[in-house]
């Protein structure tokens, strides 16, 4: 192996409030030479995730904190360019959480083969990704059934979009809420959404009554605060709620209140259950399966916001918070190989 120098982008302080590129900075490493059992891949695509602000504060969190310093880590698809591991050969192609850096070294056991002949690969931090694989957990895990009615916010985003699809096939009628007349006409047009309602035109809970006169059997929450809300008045007796994430609160620099009307837990017995993707990664294969032929079938579609170049991979982080994404933003680092 030849020395190889790789870009990759750091966190030189920790934000406060909304992200900067100031917390950000854009260094160059040289790798190690390769060993026996080490794999190097070159990344062709990384992820931006709301969940990696979280991430960048400093203290104690169901992820760890990233450190300053070093290197972000976040789902990337890569492909191998020279291996000392039995498990892969040059040309393989997997994903990896060593994103936001072109080139790595890994063991085997940090990397997860899939197939080239999926595309765009891309596709493998979307759809058929950890965020495609967040919307199948969320509704297996309050079991969202045929005859369901499901509201879902942040309905455009990487998990909502996906959820919202997968609940259709499963025979529900499906409502989203997102920030755009754009954002709507992909939900109504393109995912097959039942109703959509821009959450900036007014009132949410007079919009989500309107969309849903007779209440709402599930509420799938992306977003928290003012939505969260709106959810608990909608929902009827013995409705289900899926704390799959808080966007709107990601940035705020004091903890928010909570509802006004969580009593509506109790007055109508809802349940409410929180996940973390990487509790059901033992169903991976099984998700992979089924998501995977629905999206072979042309069943699900995997919308795409793509940005290019690793320099500009902060800006799409950003821009996330910034309501800049239609489904999944994914940063693209190279071309693939014709092998």
């Amino acid at each position: 192996m030849t020395d190889i120098m790789s870009c990759e982008i750091q966190l030189v302080s920790r934000p406060n409030g909304m992200p900067t590129a100031d917390n950000f900075t854009i260094a160059q490493t040289k790798l190690e030479p390769l060993q026996d059992g080490q794999v190097l891949v070159r990344n062709l695509y990384m992820s931006v995730d709301p969940y990696m602000r979280g991430r960048m504060n400093e203290g104690k969190s169901y992820v760890p904190s990233f450190e300053l310093g070093k290197a972000l880590e976040g789902g990337a698809v890569g492909e191998v360019i020279e291996s000392r591991a039995q498990e892969f050969k040059p040309g393989d192609v997997v994903t990896s959480n060593f994103g936001w850096r072109e080139y790595f070294i890994a063991a085997p056991k940090e990397l997860h083969p899939v197939s080239r002949e999926m595309q765009p690969l891309s596709v493998y931090l979307g759809a058929l990704g950890m965020t495609g694989m967040t919307a199948w957990v969320g509704l297996n895990l309050v079991e969202v059934k045929a005859g369901d009615v499901i509201f879902v916010s942040g309905a455009a985003g990487a998990v909502g979009s996906v959820a919202g699809q997968l609940a259709k096939l499963r025979g529900c009628r499906v409502i989203g809420s997102a920030g755009s007349a754009e954002k709507i006409k992909f939900l109504l047009e393109e995912c097959g959404f039942d109703r959509a309602f821009n959450y900036n035109a007014g009132p949410v809970l007079e919009q989500l009554n309107l969309a849903a006169p007779d209440g709402i059997d599930v509420y799938f929450d992306n977003v928290g605060g003012e939505t969260l809300e709106a959810a608990l008045s909608a929902l009827r007796v013995y409705g289900r709620i899926i704390a799959c994430g808080g966007i709107s609160g990601y940035n705020a620099q004091k903890p928010q209140p909570g509802p006004s009307n969580l009593f509506n837990l109790i007055g109508k017995r809802l349940t409410m259950k929180g996940l973390l993707v990487r509790d059901w990664l033992d169903r991976q294969g099984e998700f992979e399966q089924e998501v995977g032929g629905y999206f072979r079938e042309g069943k699900l579609k995997n919308q795409e916001t793509v940005v290019a170049g690793i320099d500009r991979a902060v800006d799409a982080f950003i821009g996330l918070f910034e309501g800049k994404n239609v489904g999944k933003m994914v940063v693209k680092l190279g071309e693939v190989s014709t092998n």
